[in-house]
């Protein structure tokens, strides 16, 4: 296992995206199991008790997280109990030295790689993950550029002085607007995502006297990741230009994109780029689609005579959610890929080009956590295991499940709802000893699905206004945060060095309503 903070791109549990837990049965109402451990059922409990002050929590929290002497957790040097009284909640916490951390040994650890095999490497932050003018800045200065897919996640990187040249941009359905922004401020490459858009992107192009510095998205067929909906490499998706030969024609969508590209004098075709999922827990995904795209390169050499300079392999390096999550050494991964790609080149007799990288998640997702405050709760009988229960241990009262509602919900985490994403979670403004009770966290909106957590084991003296908090967070959830039953976006909090400042304001009801022309 590699230290936290050089491998960082942590694994999820064996499912992946993770799936909800079934309800458990038989599970007694305040079950006497010792924290940090998972129950019968499977459920993840709550690591609140024997916790000594100063002693990182580990994984999946960032690495400055830790148990003040007041039992509060303290993140980046400042108390989450702090936090929440100066900025309020629901609020997203994002450690800066984490995320600086993790960006800059992601860049060490893949240049180190790549050089082995003579081989530059580029990282390009991924911005879908969490984009704020902070946060660019804080990736570029690390030596990132910025990966974007929107002319709204292009206006910030802009707008956080990040170099054109920098900057990428991605979409399968790319505005007029959105390609006249990026060739306007001179952008590094923009990612072809279809045949019509070669057109599209070369007559803006002339019509600005330039050439435009492209990329082809190739479909490589490889499926990987957790869910069904962050896997992108697989054929049947919206995303890139297929490998396969269509049936009756003698060149796959992807060597005609190639090719019209490199005979086109009005882009400059500067590589290749392929993205097979997300969360992705194992490197041989990645060798696999890198041996396709170097076949598909040294396909091109041979139609056109002309060798592209760069393979991007985009991102997807998975996380751990849940304490006990088994991490991805990145290193060795990063060394087995490099292996992979000078194998392939050696076997398709091309040379070894520039290869870039695409991380997201596994730089801000375990930088960030949300903080939440307690309001209702009650307990509920659990019928159906109450009926096996009883029969098995004659006992009078059926086990329940406690609810314990938060001030957020699916409007600020949308993962569990969407994709079943599981998260852990625990009681943050103090420790108590208290026995631990089966519990679900739910938010406040009007969905029975609106859940946080699915199943977790929490002191069973949480009460009102106590402060919960749910780590790896920093990524996804800001960035797909909706205003779901009129609920404002939560504020993006940064610490560093015992201080906090908001980086993205809270919303307002007043905001909403600004934008109600009635």
């Amino acid at each position: 296992m590699v230290d936290q903070n050089s491998s960082f791109s942590h694994s999820a549990g064996p499912d992946g995206a993770s799936q909800n837990l079934p309800t458990p049965a038989g599970l007694p109402e305040t079950p006497a199991v010792e924290p940090g451990t998972a129950g019968a059922d499977g459920a993840v409990l709550s690591l609140t008790k024997g916790r000594n002050p100063g002693t990182p929590l580990g994984l999946p929290w960032p690495a400055s997280a830790a148990r003040g002497q007041d039992g509060a957790i303290r993140l980046g040097g400042v108390s989450v109990v702090d936090i929440a009284a100066a900025h309020g909640t629901p609020a997203y916490v994002m450690d800066e030295s984490e995320f600086r951390t993790r960006a800059r040994s992601f860049r060490s650890i893949v240049e180190h790689a790549m050089a082995g095999i003579g081989a530059e490497a580029r990282v390009y932050y991924a911005g879908k993950a969490l984009l704020t003018k902070a946060v660019a800045t804080w990736a570029a200065s690390e030596g990132l550029g910025i990966d974007c897919s929107t002319e709204g996640e292009l206006a910030v990187a802009l707008a956080a002085g990040i170099p054109g040249p920098k900057i990428g941009l991605h979409g399968n359905n790319k505005s007029d607007a959105e390609i006249a922004t990026a060739l306007d401020h001179g952008i590094g490459h923009i990612i072809i995502d279809s045949l019509e858009e070669i057109e599209r992107i070369a007559a803006a192009a002339e019509a600005r006297g330039m050439k435009a510095p492209v990329m082809v998205r190739a479909v490589t067929g490889v499926h990987a990741g957790g869910h069904e909906y962050i896997s992108t490499g697989h054929q049947d998706q919206k995303f890139g230009l297929s490998m396969e030969r269509r049936a009756g024609s003698s060149t796959s969508p992807a060597m005609s994109a190639l090719c019209q590209a490199a005979e086109d004098e009005r882009l400059n075709l500067l590589g290749i780029h392929s993205h097979i999922g997300s969360q992705i827990l194992g490197a041989e995904g990645f060798e696999e689609s890198a041996h396709a795209v170097m076949g598909l390169r040294a396909g091109l050499l041979a139609r056109t005579g002309y060798e592209v300079p760069e393979v991007n392999l985009g991102g997807g390096y998975g996380i751990a959610y849940l304490p006990g999550d088994e991490p991805l050494d990145l290193e060795a991964a990063a060394q087995s890929l490099a292996t992979a790609i000078k194998f392939s080149c050696d076997a398709f007799k091309i040379s070894v080009p520039r290869i870039a990288f695409e991380p997201g998640r596994s730089i801000a997702g375990p930088a960030g956590l949300t903080l939440y405050t307690v309001g209702a709760i009650k307990d509920i009988v659990l019928p159906d295991a109450s009926v096996e229960a009883d029969k098995a241990t004659a006992r009078a009262t059926p086990p329940t499940r406690r609810y314990i509602s938060i001030d957020g919900g699916m409007s600020d985490n949308l993962r569990p709802a969407l994709y079943g994403a599981r998260y852990h979670a625990e009681l943050a403004n103090r420790v108590s000893n208290a026995p631990l009770q089966l519990s679900r966290i739910v938010g406040k909106h009007c969905e029975s699905g609106d859940i946080v957590v699915q199943e977790i084991m929490l002191p069973s003296d949480v009460r009102r206004g106590d402060i919960i908090a749910t780590p790896a967070t920093g990524a996804y959830g800001r960035s797909m945060a909706n205003n779901y039953n009129q609920m404002p976006r939560p504020p993006v909090v940064a610490v560093a060095d015992g201080a906090s400042r908001v980086i993205l304001r809270r919303e307002t009801v007043a905001d909403l309503l600004a934008l109600d022309e009635g």
